[in-house]
């Protein structure tokens, strides 16, 4: 039976990360882990939109999300809008739909990516540049879109880029991701730096070893015992393990005075000397 100070604990705790009413885009969102991120913030409110190329997968995830809304009421508006990540002029056109269909955009989520799992001497350049693109310069040009729209409105806004552990200690099999993601870190920091006094918060979440599309194909049983021994938690993330962080540098208010962070989720690992 809850009490009434039970109840009181709950205003506060909803009050303090109330994100009722906010519309999240979410570029990467049909991924492994930035699809779990997107139901989490549909259960807490937010209208989700998933911005990529795949139709198809991206229904997959709105199912979910959908799914959600039988037990909490959220997720029902969530929608997919086809965006090539890589076109500016498709980056703008994906803001103005979202503006006439939802009203607004108070949250813009980073997440899309790609591996590249070749030798040092062995990777083509273009292959190298292909991850770049994607990666980083994709991320570069979506704050640059969404980033003048919230300061041209006075949106006090969060955006969150989806670094790696691979940024912060390079993995041997994926050199060109780890770059890249490095890369990112210190743009989101630049970020957080140049537009701060127009309240506009730029964080990155780096996730540490999850079960990711990318760790599936990079990893083999070998890596993913070393992994886990230079864990101290011993285990892989669970998707469902990033929501909170994610719900809380949304927030305007419980994440008001975080920006330009690295908000490391990886079980132990970055305090592992090896």
């Amino acid at each position: 039976m809850r009490s009434e100070d039970d109840d009181l604990g709950m205003s506060y705790i909803d009050t303090l990360f109330d994100l009722e009413g906010k519309v999240a885009v979410i570029l990467g969102g049909t991924g492994e882990l930035c699809s779990h991120m997107a139901v989490g913030l549909a259960k807490a409110g937010v209208e989700v939109v998933i911005a990529g190329r795949n139709e198809d997968k991206a229904q997959e995830r709105l199912d979910e999300i959908h799914a959600s809304s039988d037990d909490c009421g959220a997720g029902e508006k969530a929608y997919f809008v086809a965006t090539d990540l890589m076109q500016k002029g498709s980056l703008y056109a994906l803001l103005d739909i979202v503006v006439e269909r939802s009203g607004k955009v108070d949250i813009l989520i980073n997440g899309a990516g790609v591996n590249a799992t070749r030798p040092v001497l062995e990777i083509p350049a273009e292959e190298f540049q292909t991850v770049l693109d994607i990666n980083l310069t994709a991320s570069f040009q979506s704050c640059q879109v969404f980033g003048q729209y919230f300061i041209e409105h006075g949106i006090p806004a969060s955006i969150i880029n989806v670094g790696s552990i691979a940024g912060l200690t390079p993995v041997s099999t994926s050199f060109a991701y780890s770059a890249s993601k490095a890369a990112l870190h210190n743009l989101t920091k630049n970020f957080a730096r140049e537009w701060a006094d127009n309240d506009i918060r730029v964080n990155t979440l780096i996730p540490g070893f999850f079960p990711s599309e990318h760790n599936k194909r990079a990893l083999d049983e070998a890596h993913i015992l070393e992994i886990f021994r230079n864990t101290p938690m011993s285990r892989f993330g669970d998707p469902d393990e990033l929501i909170g962080a994610t719900l809380l540098l949304a927030s305007a208010k419980a994440g008001s005075f975080i920006t330009g962070s690295e908000f490391v989720i990886d079980g132990g690992f970055n305090t592992v000397s090896i």
